[in-house]
């Protein structure tokens, strides 16, 4: 009903102030002429606007049942007698918007929205009903929407999350909240908004005017309640009465501060240790509550004060922020069994506001409580060092171990050296009292120090033992005399005259330690002194000597070798000496360069010189040389003259016309009947070359084969023709054998025949043949190309 009154008294005032307005329409005409003057003194005038309407408005969300009246068109040419037609176009005309084409009367026929569409343009125009020519040029105007309070304001956002941190002052602000209101703000105060908390007093509170969330009380504890939920209401009409309102939720969450220091739960902490605990063993923990989270509850704990400050030490677990006490020191439950400690927890991370009220630290006392352990043997040296001298007899005491239970019973122990320290048992130990003696006579030259280990054993505990370092140092006796560091061996050249430069240099060795030997001395032996006067010593008191020729005249052939014998002392107490051995050898000499240190033949030396060595010598060689020669023309003259190599006889074999079975073929190997019936003139055709390149015996100029059987000049004959026929290869002189006859005397010399071992034939006739059959046996070569096995 409220809502029906309102749009009544809208609608009245509209219609109130259409009827009074002034028009305002582009082409609308004044009721009231004006004269202006134009150029040139010219009267002129504004003629009578026609359209007499104004902007115009219609509220929105009316819902009444009739078509709401926007506003009226007319114009001042119609009379009233129904001849002038109004109509309407442009937006929403036909559809929202009517016109009554006699009154002019706008209608809207459906219910607007202002938040959709604030305002519509439109055109009028006038025509004669019944020609529908214009009477006026078309004018627009605009139809705007009136704003009602339809929509309630909005918040951006369903719900807000917060934080402020604890213990803030009054009036810190939290957050900031906007709603919006869809009504038009610049009508009226439908989009007037005032904020105001429904929910979360009396912690906060917010601005009416700009939606900022403030904190309303002080001191305000996290550990006491940590989120708070906060209702905020917006609402329009400057929040008076009828306006619509709109509400959103803020969860507020408090942020720590460090405001709590952290709090021991007791006062006092027993704790107890073991004395047989190592440094760095846990003792104990303690941890001191802090309610704040974060880095504000990192709690670090350190040792103020007490007797057990230098034994203990307290390290911060941070995972679970407790303190752990550990050992730092051995403690003895015989020396001291009780400690006591003052230890403080404090805040890692410490704020400002706080340090004044001392609220970052809280102190506890920690008791420690020593217990007695059963504690292996302890020695009174963590290591010994003990000598004795070499060469002493078995029992000799090297000296003393000792060790003692620390444990109040005192329980007795028992000594003994580890056997993997001391393989070849050199020394004893006394169970008892850990006396050291040796076992056998030492050498410090084979070891001067021996590395063994003792174990002290509870006599009544065994599984309780330690053990300790000995070292043994073996004490030096000169007991070894000096010699040659290697063996010396001088040479010296026959012929050798005085003032000849040294022979040789040496040098000695001592094993004893220098305390026993400080300096060696060279010498010879005393019954040498007088007799030898060719060779001198000289001591260069640097543990070095050098041996000098003295006088005479070596010969190789008087004595080619002197054993010389040297005495080396040390200074020990008593001094120690060896005698030791020299070589000195004779050589032959050139020029001062050694040419032999050997004995030489005495044969060599009376009989022969060098010279008639050298003239045997070559007899001999001459000698072999002959051999070789004469053994090698026996197997020449024994080798075929007339020899093919291995790749010609392929060739050789199928160029024959006709091969028989041996010497017995009477038509191919019958050496008597060389000459052929085709060949009788000398001529044979050959089969390895072209018919035009043969030549007859005639056209070079070479006289036929004679029919006698000569093989001499057969065979002169046919080498002629090779050495004259530029087109046959050297090789190929056999294949001119076409034929060969009956009853040959010499036999076949086919290189088939050769391969037989029944031929009683003798091929030294060969030799007889003269110069020229020699130059066959080149064409041919020297090697007989079947073997025995062929």
């Amino acid at each position: 009903m409220k809502d029906f009154c309102l749009h009544g008294i809208l609608l009245f005032l509209g219609i109130l102030f259409f009827s009074n307005a002034t028009p305002t329409g582009r082409n609308s005409k004044t009721r009231h002429g004006r004269h202006e003057k134009g150029k040139e003194g010219q009267v002129l005038h504004r003629s009578k606007r026609g359209w007499v309407w104004n902007q115009f408005f219609v509220i929105e969300e009316y819902t009444g049942p009739d078509p709401v009246l926007v506003g009226r068109l007319h114009s001042d040419v119609d009379s009233g007698d129904g001849k002038i037609k109004y109509i309407l176009s442009g937006e929403g005309a036909g559809t929202i918007f009517v016109i009554d084409d006699k009154s002019g009367n706008i209608h809207a026929t459906k219910t607007l929205d202002r938040e959709e569409r604030a305002q519509y343009t439109l055109m009028a125009q006038a025509v004669e009903r019944e020609t529908n020519k214009p009477l006026e040029p078309p004018s627009e105007f605009i139809v705007k929407v009136q704003d009602i309070n339809d929509n309630p304001p909005e918040f951006l956002q369903e719900s807000y999350h917060a934080t402020v941190p604890e213990m803030s002052n009054v009036g810190t602000s939290v957050i900031q909240v906007t709603a919006s209101d869809a009504d038009d703000p610049t009508y009226g105060n439908s989009a007037k908004l005032v904020y105001s908390i429904l929910e979360g007093q009396p912690y906060f509170s917010v601005e009416a005017q700009t939606g900022i969330i403030r904190t309303a009380l002080p001191s305000m504890d996290r550990e006491a309640k940590e989120e708070y939920h906060v209702v905020i209401q917006a609402k329009d009409m400057g929040g008076h009465m009828g306006g619509l309102s709109g509400t959103t939720k803020v969860i507020i969450t408090l942020t720590d501060v460090n405001d709590n220091p952290p709090k021991f739960p007791q006062s006092a902490y027993p704790m107890a240790v073991s004395e047989a605990a190592v440094p760095g063993d846990e003792v104990g923990r303690l941890k001191a509550k802090d309610p704040d989270i974060g880095e504000n509850g990192l709690i670090k704990y350190h040792i103020l004060d007490g007797d057990g400050a230098e034994m203990f030490e307290i390290t911060t677990d941070y995972q679970t922020q407790e303190g752990v006490v550990k050992l730092k020191k051995v403690v003895d439950y015989e020396t001291k069994k009780f400690y006591s400690m003052k230890v403080e927890a404090t805040n890692v991370h410490i704020d400002s506001r706080f340090i004044s009220k001392g609220l970052f630290k809280d102190t506890a006392t920690v008791k420690v409580s020593v217990e007695d352990a059963d504690e292996p043997p302890i020695f009174m040296e963590p290591g010994y060092v003990l000598e004795v001298f070499e060469n002493e007899s078995a029992d000799a005491v090297v000296g003393r171990v000792h060790a003692r239970d620390p444990d109040a019973a005192n329980s007795p122990i028992r000594y003994a050296i580890d056997r993997h320290t001391d393989f070849d048992r050199f020394f004893s130990i006394d169970v008892h009292d850990g006396v050291i003696k040796t076992t056998k006579p030492l050498d410090r030259e084979e070891g001067p120090w021996h590395n063994i280990s003792v174990t002290a054993t509870e006599l009544h505990n065994q599984a309780h033992e330690a053990k300790v370092p000995v070292a043994i140092k073996v004490l030096d006796r000169n007991d070894n005399a000096p010699e040659f560091a290697k063996h010396y061996e001088a040479l010296l050249c026959q012929g050798t005259h005085p003032q000849s430069p040294k022979c040789t240099k040496m040098s000695g060795v001592d094993k004893d330690d220098t305390a026993n030997g400080p300096r060696l001395l060279y010498s010879f032996p005393p019954e040498l002194i007088h007799p030898n006067q060719n060779f001198t010593i000289i001591d260069h008191r640097d543990d070095t000597a050098s041996i000098y020729v003295g006088r005479g005249i070596f010969s190789r052939q008087k004595q080619d070798f002197y054993p010389l014998p040297i005495v080396i002392s040390d200074g020990g107490n008593p001094a120690m000496s060896s005698t030791n051995t020299l070589s000195i050898r004779v050589c032959s000499c050139s020029d001062g360069a050694v040419l032999s240190c050997n004995a030489e033949p005495q044969t060599l030396n009376a009989g022969l010189s060098t010279g008639a060595l050298i003239a045997i010598l070559a007899c001999i060689v001459i000698l072999l040389v002959i051999v070789v020669l004469f053994v090698t023309l026996r197997r020449e003259k024994k080798e075929p003259l007339i020899v093919f190599e291995e790749e010609d006889i392929r060739e050789n074999i199928i160029t024959y016309d006709d091969e028989g079975g041996g010497e017995e073929d009477t038509e191919a190997f019958d050496i008597a009947t060389l000459q052929n019936p085709d060949g009788i003139n000398g001529f044979m055709p050959r089969k390895d070359i072209k018919p035009e390149y043969q030549f007859t015996p005639r056209e070079l100029g070479i006289r036929p084969a004679p029919n006698s059987v000569d093989v001499d000049e057969f065979i002169n004959t046919r080498i002629h023709e090779a050495d004259n026929d530029p087109t046959a290869p050297p090789y190929d002189s056999i294949q001119i054998y076409g034929y060969e006859g009956r009853g040959s005397v010499a036999g076949s010399l086919s290189s088939l025949e050769s391969a037989s071992t029944d031929s009683d034939l003798d091929y030294d006739y060969l030799q007889n043949w003269g110069p020229r059959f020699k130059k066959l046996a080149d064409l041919y070569g020297s090697k007989d190309t079947c073997d025995d096995d062929s």
